[in-house]
């Protein structure tokens, strides 16, 4: 063999091993790609072949509605829609149109006629118009919308009915011409897009708008959770969506039913409440006129409870919010605030302000309980047995030096003098709290501070709960102790504080706070319930029985204290304190803030509702105490919820003798026979006209007047009324009031204090000064304790 041969056979071979090699490399990286697809990015693909061979409508579950105690709406979800556009639909069938009308043209044109053919493109614009308009979005949005490269995009979620059946009547008649049919009868020729149609949603509804709306919380435009009970519950209000799944042919057209597959949706479950919205309502209405009328800078929360078993019956904050709303600045003087900055700088206060009006204050924010307060260290005090009820305490001088510091100061400056338990727990002595500190000691005292749960969470099923901040045991010096057993320095929230109140006076046992009772499933099956959960007993019956008492007769006081309801025994303590950055000792009040607070339960004897309202920042100018600012109407409250709880009222003889009388129902009687029965209830009367029967009568069938009041009877029609004008008793004792009332012709009623207490004057009355009414009209007039000095 030649050496070219050589040559040629060898390079044959080389070509041979570098394909051979080249084929192999080929076929290993084929292999690769396949076990890559096949195997580990099998499921991505699989989707992406189902996506193309199967099409998807998404079933929306209805979220769980959400109930108040007695099966009342607060939230639910209704079926809206989403209004939708296939963009790549859209232009086929634009440029479809746009041809025929071509078509049209030509054919026109073909037969010796005239023809002008429609603008599709101003039809378009008008379009474009309607949706912007009807949705309440921009031009722009939606034509950039039908520009998209999809097969679909939605243009707004959450379109009422009505709005989404509109749109749908548009777009299937769109008018473009008349024509004559073959009957001869002209008739609107019109397009349709199918390009544009709806696709059923939920949206969730408030019917109670702004009620408990801190508490009930709110969705996102996704239908999920994301204040409150709704976000903490989310997992069982939501409920999973539905699907109907069908088969694709190669054109991308849905196949015949046999092939499709629908999967229902299961909607979420309901919430059961323990809150009454009789009570929230109550709660909210005067919360909002105390703050109106106190002008309560820092918003107002106020909490009612069941004492024995925690279970919150009203929570409320003031100023809240709609629930249909949310993002709406509720408060029209923060709203006011926020239109006078720039853009940039109302970007971030308009956040601080949405963010400020969505917080539940009860459980979210801390306070200085001041006074209120006592009653811890008061229970801890009988249960250590340092103090005894007969213990005098000395509060002659009205201040106190500990270890060396400024002296602190009594509510009262000049001091209350030598007092017993009771009289200084009415008179809110931080002399006699500070001595029952230090008897109990630093140690005794942070062990019960712990064990009636202030240096833990109350565990609320309610998101955003925040701890306290206390001085720690390591860090508790004389004068930190001294200031914190009146209830100063140590922060917490008015959740930590009912509940430790409630476990003083209910027994002894700190319970668990709730407001969910139980969660009900879609074919009425409880699924879940809370039952009441005892955390502890930190108190003896016996320490609560004394401190039942001994509040009742707080209220009681001297002949009834603001709080005060005839028939009813109620037990409570108002509050006043400085809030952080105020100098307790220097008494200097010219830069701070207070808080005003008042804890009551009823029924004094034997607890079941124990309620707390705070105040933050009432203005100083009007009033601060807790006495005048917070107790009214917490009253007003009490006056509410007794009686619709089914407490009604056990007049004591000396209550029973101050009772008004109701006016009788005396129309078509004999004038005698009424002035006979008048006469009988201690009521005097003046008759008006000469008829011998009686035609009618002021004050009206019902109304209740004091003893000794007068009743108009009219024996005959009258054409004009018998009028006073009403006078002015504000800030007067009873004594003053009663003359003018009676020199003007008006009975009057009396609420509040009693008004037999030489401290006490007017500090409302129902009938507008000046305003003209009826002669002998009702009026009732509220009497309140003037004393500041009960904290």
């Amino acid at each position: 063999m030649s050496n070219r041969d050589e040559t040629t056979a060898q390079m044959k071979t080389r070509m041979n091993v570098w394909v051979l090699g080249a084929m192999m490399v080929l076929a290993l990286a084929v292999i690769i790609n396949l076990f890559k697809v096949s195997i580990i990015q099998n499921k991505e693909y699989q989707e992406m072949a189902n996506n193309n061979h199967f099409g998807s409508i998404t079933i929306p579950a209805n979220r769980g509605s959400i109930y108040d105690a007695n099966g009342k709406i607060l939230a639910q979800s209704a079926t809206v829609y989403k209004i939708y556009i296939d963009p790549v639909l859209f232009r086929k069938e634009l440029s479809g149109y746009t041809q025929k009308e071509t078509d049209r043209m030509a054919d026109a044109a073909k037969n010796g006629e005239s023809y002008t053919p429609v603008d599709m493109n101003a039809k378009k614009d008008e379009l474009v118009q309607f949706l912007a308009r009807t949705l309440d979005i921009k031009e722009e949005t939606v034509r950039e919308a039908m520009e998209k490269n999809t097969q679909y995009y939605v243009l707004k979620t959450q379109v009422e009915k009505p709005t989404a059946d509109q749109i749908l009547e548009y777009v299937n008649n769109i008018v473009v011409g008349q024509e004559v049919n073959k009957a001869g009868e002209i008739k609107d020729r019109t397009i349709s897009f199918a390009s544009i149609t709806t696709e059923s949603d939920t949206k969730r509804y408030y019917p109670q708008n702004s009620m408990a709306a801190s508490v009930i919380g709110f969705t996102n435009s996704d239908g999920d959770g994301l204040y409150g009970l709704e976000a903490l519950y989310d997992d069982y209000l939501h409920g999973t969506d539905g699907k109907t799944i069908s088969a694709k042919d190669v054109n991308g057209n849905e196949m015949p039913y046999r092939y499709s597959k629908t999967y229902d949706a299961q909607d979420g479950n309901s919430l059961y409440l323990t809150i009454d919205t009789t009570l929230q309502t109550y709660l909210e209405s005067n919360l909002a006129e105390m703050v109106t009328k106190c002008q309560v800078n820092n918003r107002a929360c106020g909490i009612i409870m069941n004492a024995k078993t925690g279970a919150v019956l009203a929570m409320a904050t003031y100023p809240g919010f709609d629930l249909n709303e949310p993002y709406v600045i509720a408060d029209p003087a923060v709203q006011e605030y926020l239109d006078t900055l720039s853009e940039g700088e109302y970007k971030t206060a308009y956040v601080e302000a949405r963010e400020k009006q969505w917080k539940n204050k009860a459980i979210t924010e801390l306070y200085q309980p001041g006074s209120v307060f006592k009653v811890i260290t008061a229970s801890a005090g009988f249960e250590e047995s340092v103090i005894k009820l007969t213990d005098t305490f000395n509060c002659t001088g009205g201040v106190v030096v500990v270890d060396g510091v400024p002296p602190i100061h009594c509510s009262k400056r000049t001091g209350h003098g030598v007092q017993d338990f009771t009289t200084a727990l009415t008179n809110s002595c931080n002399p006699a709290f500070m001595e029952i500190g230090k008897r109990l000691g630093a140690t005794k005292f942070f062990q019960y501070f712990s064990a009636f749960g202030l240096t833990e969470k109350t565990g609320i099923d309610l998101p955003g709960e925040v701890p306290s901040y206390y001085k720690d045991l390591e860090d508790m010096g004389p004068v930190d102790l001294a200031v914190c057993s009146f209830g100063q320095t140590n922060i917490v929230t008015p959740i930590e504080m009912i509940t430790a109140y409630a476990a003083a006076i209910n027994g002894g046992y700190l319970m668990k706070p709730y407001v969910v009772s139980k969660v009900v499933d879609t074919d009425g099956n409880v699924i879940k319930t809370t039952e009441p959960e005892i955390r502890r007993q930190v108190v003896s019956e016996e320490t609560s029985a004394i401190m039942r008492k001994a509040l009742e007769d707080v209220v009681n006081n001297k002949g009834g204290s603001n709080a005060y309801i005839k028939g009813y025994r109620i037990g409570g303590k108002s509050g006043t304190s400085q809030k952080i950055g105020g100098s307790i000792s220097s008494g200097d009040e010219d830069d701070m803030q207070y808080v005003a607070s008042y804890a009551c339960f009823a029924p004094a004897d034997d607890p079941e509702i124990i309620m707390l309202i705070m105040a933050d920042e009432p203005n100083k100018a009007i009033t601060y105490y807790g006495s005048t600012v917070v107790v009214p109407y917490a009253r007003k409250v009490l006056e509410k919820v007794l009686p619709y709880l089914g407490y009604y009222p056990e007049y004591t003889e000396e209550e029973q003798a101050k009772l008004g009388v109701k006016v009788p129902f005396l129309e078509d009687e004999s004038v005698e026979t009424a002035k006979s029965k008048l006469d009988s209830l201690g009521l005097k009367y003046e008759i008006v006209g000469e008829g011998e029967n009686v035609y009618s009568q002021t004050p009206i069938t019902g109304m209740q007047v004091p003893k000794g009041g007068t009743v108009i009877l009219y024996s005959e029609p009258i054409e004009t009324e018998n009028t006073v004008d009403v006078p002015n008793v504000m800030g007067m004792k009873l004594s003053q009031a009663n003359a003018l009332l009676t020199s003007h012709g008006l009975n009057y009623v009396t609420a509040g204090a009693s008004a037999d207490r030489s401290d006490v004057t007017i500090v409302s009355q129902s009938l507008e000064p000046g305003s003209t009414v009826a002669k002998w009209s009702v009026m009732e007039i509220e009497f309140a304790v003037n004393d500041h000095q009960t904290g």
